[in-house]
């Protein structure tokens, strides 16, 4: 799989012409993120889906604290209905910085994800499902038939990439670099070697930050907005791998939760942008992502894409690897 991730920080109908842009450009699935401050994560995939013909659709990700889970399930199978079944479940706990402004803790994230998609897919099959975990479900189901959604877990840490390894379709492996891929194969296999034999295969996917156009400055200028969320939600062994300040990235991290994005963006270092992003020109761009892939099955190019993001698709189209 080779796809985009589109942010709703854009109209809804742009978002649906980018969506037609990356299935012309022969990617093969789009991806929409979340945040309570952007524009409706599911109705900017339903406007994918009917712009698009062949693309897969999905959340890159929903969270399940934001809404119940149960909900979450239907909200998908909705989509994957009205896509003609092209739907794929992005699930992860979610941005710490934006759910603090919600009044939202995060807690036990992990199985809080699993419990999510397990009861999302007896939801999917038909079952009535009753629930007592992270979340209450009682004689909970869908009137109306769902159906086979593969499902990728959004992971950063050990624990969460392990186990969407042992219990997932994929994992979508948020990081930029060659050496979180490296480290990330290692948890990978681990999850692997727990993996239940009727799990069916296992895509790793790198889901990273990408920021491409001619004038390679400008690429990397574009980078800084989304690459201060990153770097406000990676976990201190993500930062020390990187060599990157603890206190700097708590300070980028506190100008997002305050909503100074601009303030956020221009704390954002180069060794941040060196670690969590993709940037530069076409060039720079493929030669980095060939290397990610050396470890990685399938390739994910999340925002911001570049200072011209359908340019941006259209470039891309041409060094991301089928």
């Amino acid at each position: 799989m080779r796809a985009v991730e589109l942010t709703p920080e854009h109209p809804v109908s742009t978002l649906a012409e980018f969506g037609a842009t990356a299935e012309d450009a022969g990617f093969d699935a789009a991806f929409v993120s979340h945040h309570y401050n952007n524009r409706d994560q599911f109705a900017a995939l339903t406007a994918i889906a009917g712009a698009t013909e062949d693309v897969l659709v999905g959340p890159g990700v929903a969270n399940p604290y934001e809404t119940h889970p149960v909900t979450l399930a239907s909200r998908m199978a909705t989509l994957d209905e009205y896509s003609g079944g092209r739907g794929v479940f992005g699930i992860g706990p979610g941005d710490p910085s934006t759910l603090a402004n919600l009044g939202i803790d995060p807690d036990r994230p992990l199985r809080r994800v699993l419990e999510t998609f397990k009861v999302a897919e007896r939801l999917w099959a038909g079952e009535r499902v009753d629930h007592d975990g992270t979340f209450e479900a009682t004689d909970a189901g869908l009137n109306y038939d769902a159906g086979e959604i593969p499902v990728y877990v959004g992971a950063q840490g050990p624990h969460m990439t392990r186990m969407a390894a042992k219990h997932a379709d994929g994992v979508l492996f948020n990081g930029a670099h060659p050496r979180d891929y490296e480290w990330a194969s290692e948890r990978v296999a681990e999850g692997l070697a727990e993996r239940p034999d009727d799990r069916g295969d296992f895509d790793f996917a790198a889901y990273a930050s990408v920021s491409v156009a001619e004038d390679g400055a400008a690429a990397r200028e574009a980078a800084r907005f989304p690459v201060a969320f990153v770097a406000a939600g990676a976990p201190d062994p993500v930062l020390d791998r990187h060599g990157i300040d603890r206190e700097r990235a708590a300070a980028v991290g506190e100008s997002v939760s305050a909503g100074e994005f601009r303030e956020a963006a221009e704390r954002v270092t180069d060794a941040m942008l060196d670690a969590f992003c993709i940037a530069g020109t076409p060039e720079d761009v493929e030669r980095e992502v060939e290397a990610v892939l050396e470890r990685a099955d399938s390739f994910v190019a999340a925002a911001p894409l570049g200072p011209d993001v359908e340019r941006a698709i259209e470039l891309l189209g041409d060094v991301v690897p089928a």
